[in-house]
């Protein structure tokens, strides 16, 4: 084989040895597509959901929300977007109605308040807006890097008095004695000067660096992942609107589940008022007073012959 024969079948293996590589490249490059192309979506999965704890008969109630103080000792934390926030969340409750806090913020200005301190304050309010109850609060810590916090102290007043309790609960026992039992746990809306009193309060401080935050965040991430993410749940720990969504939910769901207990309590006052006037006669129970003594009825006179015969 001459030189120039020898060269030219070296460049001409070179040539092939390219030509399979860019061949293969091309196939790997069409398997990966196809595969991608293939691949299904990730599988949809119901977000996790708050449930109104107030009972049919008192419809759907309709919630205010007053814009939040700030208490946190940062001039940078956004209490409308915080607000905002709050009644996105409360909006998701299944079975309760909420107002945009712009609403609430007109119904303010009318009023010439420029931030709610009382509770007849409150209440002007949330009259004014049509609404049952007013969530008034502030927001006690806030740092919106990673790892973020968020404080939040919430209370719970209703409109009027009687609003957001169920009738029978309110006064279809005996009311007086539920009054005079106040002391022993029963009915606390029903004692002196409860009127100004918040119906359910919560308190949060959501620190990402617990781990038991961290689960919730990833507990309320599932289903709400807002498109794909390589950090997945994690954005919402990276990300101070996504982390203030996930506050607000888990101080709206601590407040219905306050407001569940309350109900409770007051539904057992109400049986244990009932019992406890089973009990002592007045609803007809075993210590009742017994009444007149009824006279026994007079014996048939007997006849001649059997009085003879005696």
């Amino acid at each position: 084989m001459t030189p120039s024969t020898h060269g030219a079948a070296r460049t001409i293996a070179r040539g092939s040895r390219r030509a399979i590589a860019i061949a293969r490249g091309a196939l790997a490059a069409l398997a990966a597509a196809l595969l991608g192309g293939c691949q299904s979506p990730p599988e949809l999965v119901p977000p996790e959901v708050i449930v109104s704890p107030y009972p049919l008969a008192l419809g759907e109630p309709v919630l205010a929300i007053a814009p939040l103080r700030n208490e946190s000792g940062t001039s940078f934390a956004d209490t409308l977007a915080v607000s905002d926030a709050l009644v996105a969340r409360a909006a998701e409750v299944r079975g309760v109605s909420a107002l945009p806090v712009n609403r609430t913020i007109a119904a303010m200005r009318a009023l010439g308040i420029a931030e709610i301190r009382t509770v007849g304050q409150a209440r002007a309010v949330a009259a004014t807006v049509g609404a049952d109850g007013i969530i008034v609060g502030s927001i006690t810590a806030y740092d919106p890097y990673d790892p973020p916090t968020l404080g939040l102290t919430l209370g719970l007043y209703a409109a009027r008095p009687g609003a957001l309790t169920p009738g029978p609960v309110r006064g279809g026992i005996d009311v007086a004695r539920l009054e005079r039992s106040a002391a022993e746990g029963i009915d606390p809306a029903a004692a002196p000067g409860a009127i100004d009193l918040p119906l359910s309060v919560v308190s949060e401080l959501l620190d990402a660096h617990s781990h038991e935050v961290q689960m919730n965040v990833r507990r309320y991430a599932e289903g709400r992942t807002p498109g794909f993410s390589a950090l997945g749940w994690k954005q919402y720990l990276a990300s101070a609107p996504l982390y203030t969504d996930f506050a607000a939910w888990w101080s709206v769901s601590r407040l219905m589940q306050e407001e569940r207990l309350r109900l409770a309590r007051l539904g057992g006052a109400a049986l244990l008022g009932a019992q406890n006037a089973w009990r002592d006669g007045s609803a007809g129970g075993p210590g009742a007073q017994p009444g007149p003594a009824r006279a026994s009825p007079p014996a048939p006179p007997a006849t001649p012959g059997r009085a003879a015969a005696e």
